[in-house]
Order: structure tokens, then C-alpha cells, then sequence
């Protein structure tokens, strides 16, 4: 039987744990897409200050960041943390993956993810839920093809650049 799809990526995009070295990388990731779309409904860029707090408190939780490198730099990075702070939902968790501009439409994204449902199998996580805005149509299309499905969609739940934005919630239940 042949590799599937996440597999190859991941073969193709070698996965590592992301250290404080990774910081500034991520940060950069970050406040791009804080600054130019609406992946992030945020508005003011991360501080250094911010990041470092961000990174202690997965450190803290034993919550991976994990990373691609190509040619030395990251070119993106994924993690995930609770879904909601109730016991109840100690199985099921939020992710996120973040791909820089220079570094999308080649496996980055696809690899990341893929190592992001593995990690969480393997800690016994049961729901992986992303929540993406609904004109994201790379993450939506990534999130189909991985096996994710849609969960529903909150309108209006954000304002950025003038508009209202819908969220939209995907799901994958892992095989726990």
C-alpha cells in the first residue's frame, strides 16, 4: 500500500520541534499575517515580550511547536492548544499552521499538519479542530484534503479591514 498524501509531504518536509532559537521566525510569520490577512483576527503585531511569554506557556503545557526548515529557515511552523478550558474537552484541541509567503504551495503546509495529527494521536487527543476563516480557501482546501470536515460557521464573528468576517470550524476526529 502507497504513502498517503501527508506522508509524502512530510517525507519530502522534514518535521522538527521548534526551540526559542525559532522565535524570531515565528514572530515574523505572525505578524505578516496579522498585518496583511485575515488568517489571524488580530490586529497589533506580536512583541518580542509576547512571543516569548506565547512559547513559555507551550513549554508549560508540554504542547509541541513544530517546524519546517528549508534551507536553514523556517519556513512555517504549527501547534495546537485547548479547545475550551473545561475538563470535558480535555480530548479535543485547536490547531493552528502558519506557512510564510515565500514557502506556500509546496508541501509546507500539507507536512505540518500531518505532523500535527500524528503528534496529537499519539498524546490521545480524539477532535482536532481549526478554525479558519471562511475566504481562506488554501486552508479550507488543506484542511479537506487532510480529511478535516466542516463543523459550521459563526458569521460575523470578527471585524478586520473594514468587514465583518465568518469563521469557519473543521474538524477531524482521530483515530483514538
Amino acid at each position: 500500500m502507497g504513502e498517503s498524501a501527508p506522508e509524502q509531504a512530510a517525507r519530502r518536509h522534514a518535521v522538527i520541534r521548534c526551540d526559542r532559537t525559532h522565535l524570531e521566525a515565528i514572530r515574523g510569520i505572525y505578524n505578516h499575517e496579522i498585518q496583511y490577512t485575515t488568517a489571524l483576527y488580530e490586529y497589533e503585531p506580536r512583541s518580542p515580550a509576547v512571543m516569548e511569554d506565547w512559547f513559555a506557556a507551550k513549554e508549560a503545557a508540554a504542547l509541541p511547536v513544530l517546524g519546517v526548515e528549508i534551507e536553514g529557515v523556517l519556513a512555517g511552523f504549527a501547534t495546537w492548544g485547548p479547545f475550551r478550558p473545561y475538563p470535558a474537552y480535555a480530548f479535543s484541541a485547536e490547531h493552528s499552521v502558519y506557512v510564510d509567503r515565500s514557502h506556500r504551495r509546496c508541501g509546507v503546509g500539507r507536512a505540518l499538519l500531518g505532523a500535527v495529527i500524528s503528534a496529537a494521536t499519539d498524546r490521545g487527543l480524539h477532535v482536532l479542530v481549526g478554525a479558519i476563516d471562511a475566504t481562506n480557501a488554501p486552508s479550507i482546501g488543506l484542511h479537506q484534503a487532510v480529511g478535516f470536515s466542516r463543523a459550521g460557521t459563526v458569521r460575523e464573528a470578527g471585524w478586520k479591514f473594514g468587514r465583518w468576517l465568518d469563521l469557519e470550524f473543521w474538524q477531524k476526529t482521530l483515530s483514538t
